[in-house]
Order: C-alpha cells, then structure tokens, then sequence
C-alpha cells in the first residue's frame, strides 16, 4: 500500500505479546508501516525534567529511541502499561493523528493535552464487554439459583426439589446501562427466564429504558425492589460508595449484589456487615481494596464468592482487544468511522 501512515505500538511487552501476536502484528503491517514497539518506560522518560524530548532524543537513550519512533508516528497503539500522554510526550510526536487503546478504559493515559492536539481516541472497550457481559449474566443465574446457599447446606443434606429456588420471576436491577450493562440486558431478556429487569442509569430516558427491555427506576426504589442488584457503572467521585450502607440496607432479605464494574461503587465495610449477617449475598470480581487483605472476612464467607478480577478479556481472550484495534486501525486508514471512538465529553462518563 503506498504512502502508509507510520504506526508504533506502546505497552508492556507482556501485554504486546498476548494482545498483539504474530498474526495480528502481521494484518497490521499490511495497512501501517509498523515501526519498533516502544517500551512504556521510555516513554515516560520523555516526560522527565533533563530537557525534554530533544534532549532524549540526541542522547541515544532508550527515551532517545522513543523520540525517533514518535517523530515519524501517525498512529499510537497503546495498551496496558501505557504511561500518560502529556503535553512533552506529544510534542514529540507532531505527525499523531491517533491513538487506538488495545485495551478497556483510557483514563489512565489519555489527558486533555491529546484532544487539544486534535488527536482522535478509540478504545477496545467493546471487546472487553463481552466477557464481562458473560461473566456477570453466569453470576446472576448462580445467584438467581442461590448456587452460594446450596452450596454451603450440601453438606447438611440434599434439599428437597420443591425447596429449590429457580430463575423465573426474578427481579434484576442494572446500575448503568454501560456496554457491559446492555449487553447483560440484552442476555436477560432474551434468555427463557422470567425475569423482571429494573434500570436505573441518570442519561436514559423512560423512553430509552423501553427500548431496552427494562423498566427505569431511581436507585433507590431499584434497590428495594431488587432481588440480584448488578453494578455497571463508572468509578467516578459522584459514584464513590453508590451503594453505601443504607442503600444496601434497601434491598430485600436475601438478595444478591453482582460487582463486576469497579470496587469503589460499593462500602466494602458495609457489605461485609451484610453479608457475615446472612442478610445479603455477593459475587464480586471487583473489590476495594484490591486486592483484599488475605484475611479479610469476606473471603471467608461461604455466601461471598471473590474472584481476582478475571471476568474481562482473560488469556487468550485477550486478542479479541488487539484484533479490535487491528480493525479499528484499519477503519482509521481508510477514512471510515471509528466503532470506539472516544471523545472529551465522554471521559467524565466512562470507567
């Protein structure tokens, strides 16, 4: 292809590999001109006080070598590891146009300086929706089923058939109608299951909420109505805590809290209370801390399952990230839409 853009990948070299292996890197040169990955490290020297990237770049250091590949850059595939894009580190890069996140959130290295340059932003969010979606739709089934409370009676006896508790008639609130929390919708509602979807998410409309499936309720009312509560929205100071101890102290006697979003929505400290009570159960692949101390009590309750925030892109799912921003590159080339693009007015929105 003549004239391709320059492209340099930025993220740990762990991340590189599993993201972004032989086949995918192979696609990519076929629409960029691929130059040498840049280590994260590096990157973040270009930002240091010994004179800025000129200075790097005459020195032959490795932030010297950064310099080099970002001089002649177009395009910047960022991933884990990725350090802030500052206002030095893009006036080392004059020719960037975008940077494509082989990855979920941008908060980590996206500042304002990148859309002052008028650089676009895309993110592979997308692609790690999916597995969460997953994730979070097998825990509220487990939960529906109360899989946590059987499990620790087992021992005590099998119970009886018609003491078993099933799927329909279930009430499911969503907190945040995220790209992870409409695709939970969309499995809920679809699935055989009866279950009734609440929706409480301050940017959607009644009419909105419709569209999806669900019926829209304030918080609130959401979680006194809820028999499995799942959270999917944003870590942001106005959702610190969302579900602090008096919003939990709205939901019934026996209900479930799904937490595959961020650690921060919840007052651990209060939910713990809950749950050691018996009152409350909880799947939680997200905590605050984390991770948690190796003796915290909820790790201890048999009506708590934790798991080391394994619900997105795992292992080899992680390519469906690199081979999203592969895509999302190429759209880019070619003048076409970006399917993740993100905006300024967004990052005040997103996780």
């Amino acid at each position: 292809m003549a004239d391709r853009p320059s492209a340099v990948i930025c993220m740990t070299r762990e991340a590189a590999e599993a993201v972004l292996p032989e086949q995918l890197r192979d696609r990519l040169s076929e629409t960029v001109d691929l130059a040498p990955d840049i280590e994260p490290e590096a990157l973040t020297g270009l930002s240091g006080a010994d004179g800025g990237a000129c200075a790097a770049a005459r020195s032959g250091s490795p932030g010297g070598a950064a310099a080099t590949a970002l001089a002649d850059a177009e395009i910047l595939i960022t991933g884990w590891g990725c350090p802030p894009l500052t206002e030095e580190v893009l006036d080392a890069a004059p020719r960037l146009r975008a940077v494509i996140h082989a990855a979920g959130s941008v908060k980590g290295h996206i500042t304002p300086a990148v859309w002052q340059h008028g650089i676009t932003v895309s993110s592979a969010a997308d692609a790690n929706a999916g597995p969460v979606a997953e994730f979070t739709y097998a825990a509220i089934v487990l939960a529906a089923k109360q899989a946590l409370q059987g499990a620790a009676q087992y021992a005590d006896g099998w119970p009886h058939f018609a003491e078993r508790e099933g799927t329909d008639g279930r009430t499911v609130g969503i907190v945040g109608a995220s790209r992870t929390g409409r695709r939970v919708i969309a499995r809920l509602t679809a699935s055989d299951a009866d279950y009734r979807v609440l929706l409480a998410d301050p940017y959607v409309t009644e009419q909105q909420a419709a569209a999806l499936g669900t019926e829209l309720a304030p918080l609130d009312d959401l979680c006194h109505r809820s028999s499995i509560l799942s959270l999917h929205a944003p870590e942001l100071p106005e959702t610190r805590h969302l579900l602090d101890a008096r919003r939990l102290a709205l939901l019934p006697d026996g209900a479930t809290v799904v937490n595959t979003a961020r650690g921060a929505l919840i007052d651990t400290d209060a939910l713990t209370r809950e749950c050691a009570a018996g009152r409350l159960n909880a799947y939680l692949d997200v905590t605050w801390p984390e991770p948690l101390a190796a003796d915290h009590r909820l790790l201890s309750l048999r009506n708590a399952l934790i798991t080391p925030h394994v619900a997105g892109a795992q292992g080899n799912e992680v390519r469906r990230l690199g081979a999203y921003a592969v895509a999302e590159t190429e759209r880019f080339v070619r003048g076409e839409p970006l399917e993740g693009l993100v905006t300024a007015a967004d990052l005040d929105r997103i996780a």
